[in-house]
């Protein structure tokens, strides 16, 4: 038994710090959306499940928000719900799997998949997320101190408080986007730590910035179609969304030097993909 483990230490050792990455396309998004969809027809009840109980949540946050508060409560709401929306999506990563393997998707083994089995990996992820939402709700109370006092505030003054809040913004969401893009897949595809899979999500965005920007275009596009009627489009949009990730996470990195886990979900090789193995 210790001659057992000292070799799985070595081996653990001997990995990568990163895996590599793929140089992709612009227009690559367009492609996970494609494969996306192909799975929310593939899997309509489960992805519906999931649909729902994000615009279900999305409508609470908009609920508290009107009885209680304010509209600014409502923005700090829904942007916080960026911030754990990739947790949330752990399920549909899960759900693409099953398809990828030639299953025939099922709910409860999704939940087990995402959550009990990665649950340690996974909560590590989402206490970095929650750490990341904290400085960004501290830092958003700061820029408070550049919001105009006068009752009939100057133009100008006004366009500079919502410009660097929405600066301050924006860099938090970048991190947000770097370090969970190819990450929560990547810790539900292979045997990974937290770290190596969030250094190796930040390396591929890094590498492949247009395509990135087309993919958050995407991403705030469908979003924003979703918000606007009411969250219901939610109910399409999220699980489009999480799939497209899946799919955005297999074309993109090479994860085959990490192991698989037990019941690891692995990609059926195509022509248009890395050659992962099976």
């Amino acid at each position: 038994m210790g001659d057992m483990l000292k070799d799985e230490a070595s081996a653990r050792d001997e990995m990568p710090f990163v895996a590599p990455c793929r140089q992709l396309d612009p227009s690559a998004p367009f492609g996970w959306l494609r494969q996306g969809w192909a799975d929310v027809r593939a899997a309509p009840l489960q992805s519906a499940a999931y649909g729902l109980f994000c615009a279900g949540i999305s409508l609470l946050a908009s609920y508290v928000a009107f009885q209680w508060g304010s509209y600014w409560l409502l923005y700090a709401a829904l942007s916080g719900f960026v911030f754990i929306a990739p947790v949330l999506c752990l399920g549909l990563y899960a759900i693409s799997a099953q398809i990828e393997r030639g299953q025939r998707p099922e709910q409860l083994v999704s939940l087990r998949e995402a959550g009990v089995r990665r649950l340690g990996t996974e909560m590590v992820f989402a206490l970095f997320l929650l750490v990341v939402f904290l400085i960004w709700a501290r830092a958003g109370s700061m820029v408070h101190v550049f919001f105009p006092m006068e009752v009939d505030p100057d133009l100008s003054d006004l366009a500079t408080y919502l410009g660097i809040g929405s600066a301050v913004g924006a860099i938090f969401a970048a991190i947000t986007f770097a370090a969970s893009a190819f990450s929560l897949p990547m810790l539900l595809h292979r045997d990974v730590d937290a770290i190596t899979a969030v250094v190796t999500s930040i390396n591929a965005v890094l590498r492949n910035k247009p395509a990135m920007l087309v993919w958050v275009l995407c991403i705030v596009g469908l979003l924003a179609v979703g918000a606007a009627t009411a969250f219901i489009g939610f109910v399409v949009v999220i699980p489009l969304l999480g799939y497209a990730t899946w799919h955005g996470y297999l074309e993109t990195i090479d994860a085959s030097e990490f192991p698989r886990h037990a019941e690891g979900v692995t990609a059926k090789p195509r022509p248009d993909r890395l050659d992962f193995d099976v």
